[in-house]
C-alpha cells in the first residue's frame, strides 16, 4: 500500500515540488518501506522521536524538523538536522545559531508564519515579517531558506486558499526586500495530506505528507 500511495502522490506533484514524508508515529519498518522506494527526505514532529530515528535508520536520510521546537531541545538535533521548518521567533533562531556554532555547522531554517485561525498553531504574524527576518539575518551560523506555514483545518477551500495566498505573498515580499540576490531563499513549505493540492496551486514548492503515504 505504501508503494502505491507514494506512486499516486508523486504523480500529482509537479517537478519543482519536493515531498517531505512525515514520519510521526510511524515505525522503523514503515519508514524503511518508503526508503526502499528511493525517498530520502523525511520530517519529524518531536525531537525525541527524531533523534531515535536518526540513530537507528540509514545515515543518508535527510531529516527535517517540522514540529514546534523548544529552544532547550535544539542541542539534540543540531549535529545532524537537514532543515528546521518551524523557526517562529528570534529567540529560537538565536539558540539554533548558538548550537550550530558549537557543531561547526551552518543550519538551514525556514521562518514559520501564522495565518490560520487556530491559536494552537505557531508562527510569527506576517505583518511583522520584515522585522522578524532582519533579526534572524543577524545570526551567522544559520541560513534562511524560505518560509513555512499551516492553513486552518477546515472544509472551506476558499479559506485554505486565502491563507496559502497570504503565505506566498509573505515569501514574495521578503524575496523582494531582503533576498533579491539570494538563490538560497527559495522554499515555500506549505501543504499537508489534507490540503497539499491547494497549496501547490497557490505556490508551494515543498509539501509535508504523512497520513496519505501510510494509509
Amino acid at each position: 500500500m505504501i508503494k502505491d500511495n507514494l506512486k499516486r502522490i508523486s504523480e500529482k506533484l509537479p517537478e519543482n515540488v519536493n515531498l517531505i514524508v512525515v514520519t510521526k508515529l510511524r515505525s522503523d519498518e514503515e519508514i524503511m518501506q518508503v526508503y526502499n522506494e528511493g525517498y530520502r527526505s523525511f520530517g519529524e514532529n518531536k525531537v525525541q522521536d527524531l533523534v531515535k530515528k536518526w540513530e537507528k535508520l540509514p545515515k543518508d536520510i535527510k531529516w527535517d524538523m517540522i514540529g514546534h521546537l523548544q529552544s532547550n531541545k535544539v542541542k539534540y538535533i543540531a549535529p545532524f538536522i537537514n532543515l528546521i521548518h518551524s523557526v517562529e521567533s528570534a529567540g529560537l533562531a538565536a539558540e539554533i545559531d548558538k548550537q550550530a556554532m558549537k557543531n561547526k555547522r551552518i543550519i538551514d531554517i525556514l521562518l514559520q508564519f501564522h495565518v490560520a485561525d487556530e491559536e494552537s498553531k505557531f508562527g510569527e504574524n506576517p505583518a511583522n515579517a520584515l522585522g522578524f527576518c532582519r533579526k534572524v539575518l543577524e545570526f551567522k551560523n544559520i541560513r534562511i531558506r524560505g518560509i513555512m506555514g499551516m492553513a486552518t483545518l477546515t472544509n472551506d477551500e476558499n479559506k485554505i486558499r486565502n491563507e496559502f495566498k497570504a503565505l506566498k505573498n509573505t515569501f514574495e515580499y521578503l524575496k523582494k526586500t531582503l533576498f533579491q540576490n539570494s538563490s538560497s531563499f527559495s522554499i515555500i513549505s506549505m501543504g499537508m495530506s489534507s490540503d497539499y493540492k491547494i497549496a501547490i496551486e497557490e505556490g508551494s514548492n515543498m509539501v509535508r505528507i504523512g497520513s496519505s503515504v501510510f494509509l
